[in-house]
């Protein structure tokens, strides 16, 4: 007797376990890309996989994509872009889809991945000299634009010469602009200084 009503008890309570399960009070729902959808709620973005388990808890440092009207973040290549701010300047990164930092927040600007590739301004840092009134080291900062894998390894620079900057959030309001697009898996569009574009192939190899 007492374990036929511990049978019925478990029968009972398994249906409110899977009823408890439901993702409620939603503010918007992404499209899925690369298996994983995007959700937001107060403001917070997680994602879930295809069985409805949410995969990526939420957070607030994944960085949106404009996708036609609507803006959210989204996973390709097993990577979605997230940013970090440090003395008020924005750093850019990727984290996977278990929610580990895979590639540390380091660039000053950076796309999303397309088919393996994401571009990057990746940051320089160079000792000049010494201050000796100051006791301090002079340091300049400069970026180059890369192309990067999944594993953060540069396959092809971009840049004809690296862009020297100020790192303070007076000079960096805003993250550099990119200036550069995939057009295709192969093919890859630049913008040059006299805001003219030049269309270069792909290199995935290491230069």
């Amino acid at each position: 007797m007492r374990k036929s009503v511990l049978m019925l008890v478990v029968f009972m309570v398994l249906p409110l376990a899977v009823i408890s399960q439901d993702i409620k009070n939603i503010d918007f729902i992404s499209p899925f890309y690369d298996g994983l959808a995007a959700i937001e709620k107060n403001g917070e973005w997680a994602f879930i996989d295809e069985t409805g388990d949410i995969v990526v808890d939420y957070r607030n440092d994944l960085v949106l994509n404009s996708l036609g009207d609507e803006s959210y973040p989204v996973f390709d290549s097993g990577r979605c872009l997230i940013v970090k701010k440090e003395e008020g300047i924005s750093y850019f990164g990727f984290i996977d889809k278990e929610g580990n930092t895979v590639i540390e927040p380091q660039f000053l600007n950076a796309t999303s991945f397309n088919n393996g590739k994401a571009i990057v301004l990746q940051l320089h840092k160079s000792v000049i000299g010494e201050n000796d009134i100051l006791d301090k080291r002079m340091i300049e900062y400069s970026y180059t634009k890369n192309i990067i894998n999944v594993s953060g390894e540069v396959i092809m620079y971009l840049s004809e010469r690296p862009t020297h900057v100020t790192l303070s959030k007076d000079y960096i309001r805003v993250p550099p602009k990119i200036g550069a697009k995939f057009i295709s898996n192969k093919l890859i569009a630049i913008k040059h200084d006299d805001n003219k574009w030049i269309i270069r192939k792909v290199n995935e190899s290491n230069q």
